[in-house]
């Protein structure tokens, strides 16, 4: 008996903690969805709930992964009806990662321009809009480290490349380039690697305020304008060298 007096004052214990624990994220996702309209989930379309399912969600990956269990939970946090998650993100969990990473972008570009991202320097814009990205990222963190685990996955492998390069394009438009060549690929290509390495490395930083991801984006930045300095140097000491590709153009298209 007295084991068993045991066993179920550990029962009260835990469940007393879950439900602490539930009634703690609830409180966390309606502060961070404060006035949003009080309309029931008919008054809004499935897209229209997407952001906040998406901020919903994240806050139970760090407990339950990215999983049905997790997108069902932040559901329920806003009274969402049964299986209305399914119609806001058909495909579940990839769904709510590809949403997650579209909206960082969207977050980021709007934060950039809010701080004049027009006034700064190339290389600032770009060290400005990774950095922003990681800020706006610090308070979801298990989230970002979870979905880089599911992206992981082989099946998986054309959003994670798909996505890191629309960051990379969402970066470089900020920044202000408008090139159309096979520039437009190689700085993309370039400021996918900046940005995948700068992201593990901040996932990994236990600094005080991130010092040692600043330090190591610093670094990668370099890296970068150096890079496009030599570029445009070879480029400029070619162009009067004959070019193949003109060659074959004017074979096509003679003048006339």
């Amino acid at each position: 008996m007295a084991i068993l007096a045991i066993y179920s004052t550990a029962d009260i214990e835990i469940e007393g903690l879950r439900a602490a624990l539930s009634g703690y994220i609830a409180y966390v996702v309606t502060s961070l969805l404060m006035e949003m309209p009080m309309n029931s989930h008919i008054e809004r379309t499935p897209e229209e709930w997407r952001d906040d399912l998406c901020v919903a969600t994240m806050m139970h990956v760090a407990f339950d992964g990215w999983s049905d269990s997790a997108l069902k939970r932040g559901a329920q946090d806003l009274g969402l009806p049964d299986g209305y998650e399914r119609l806001v993100f058909p495909r579940g969990r990839i769904d709510v990662i590809d949403h997650m990473m579209r909206r960082a972008d969207r977050m980021m570009l709007e934060e950039l321009e809010r701080r004049g991202v027009r006034d700064m320097r190339i290389r600032d814009r770009i060290s400005q809009a990774i950095w922003i990205r990681l800020e706006q990222a610090a308070s979801y963190r298990e989230a970002v480290r979870s979905a880089l685990v599911v992206l992981a996955l082989p099946s998986h492998a054309p959003l994670a490349a798909r996505s890191l390069w629309k960051t990379a394009d969402c970066i470089w438009h900020a920044a202000g380039d408008t090139a159309s060549d096979y520039n437009h690929y190689t700085k993309r290509a370039t400021l996918s690697a900046v940005y995948s390495s700068t992201l593990l490395c901040w996932l990994g930083d236990d600094s005080d305020n991130f010092t040692e991801t600043a330090a190591f984006l610093d670094r990668r930045i370099d890296n970068v304008m150096q890079f496009e300095k030599l570029k445009a140097g070879v480029q400029k000491s070619t162009e009067n060298l004959p070019s193949l590709t003109r060659f074959l153009g004017r074979l096509r298209y003679p003048a006339r």
